[in-house]
């Protein structure tokens, strides 16, 4: 299976993005209009970074992005006490956020998730890269941990959400 990665802009992108998303994660349509908001609005974050990966025809197969954490933000501040009870909460600052990081199924398996976390990491002036999985032993889970990725507080509930998360953090560079 053939595919390329290129910068795209996360606002023109959001709705096949979260089309991608709703296929790789299974949301709910309902949902699919709150994580387009969610994502626009992301869109305008200082040093947001997005990508896209495309097959041959030109379709969005995968995509990723990420910003520098913002700790006013509803993800940091959802997730500020279960770091600080685990002894993590310097990870914080100076960290860049994967926002988020899908995969088509039919096209998971081929390097496209690896490709997209590197690139967005690629030459972060921040020292540490978080992000939240869901805590199970998912395909994603097993990449981040391959990358150098650990565990830094679980089980986080997010509220909205009954499935527990991990959220996870690398030292940057990548190794």
């Amino acid at each position: 299976m053939e595919w390329t990665c290129r910068v795209v802009d996360l606002a023109e992108y959001a709705d096949e993005a979260v089309d991608v998303q709703a296929g790789a994660f299974g949301l709910a349509d309902e949902e699919i209009a709150v994580r387009q908001r969610i994502m626009r609005r992301h869109a305008t974050f200082a040093g947001v970074r997005s990508l896209g990966a495309f097959d041959t025809g030109g379709r969005l197969v995968g995509f990723g992005y990420g910003y520098p954490n913002l700790t006013d933000q509803w993800w940091s501040l959802v997730i500020e006490p279960h770091l600080a009870r685990a002894g993590h909460r310097a990870w914080l600052e100076e960290s860049f956020v994967v926002g988020e990081l899908h995969v088509l199924p039919r096209w998971q398996g081929h390097g496209i998730g690896r490709t997209l976390i590197t690139l967005l990491c690629r030459g972060q002036d921040r020292s540490h890269i978080l992000l939240s999985a869901i805590d199970e032993p998912t395909p994603a889970r097993r990449l981040y941990h391959g990358l150098g990725f650990r565990d830094l507080a679980r089980p986080v509930l997010f509220p909205g959400n009954d499935r527990p998360y991990a959220v996870m953090g690398a030292i940057l560079p990548f190794t």
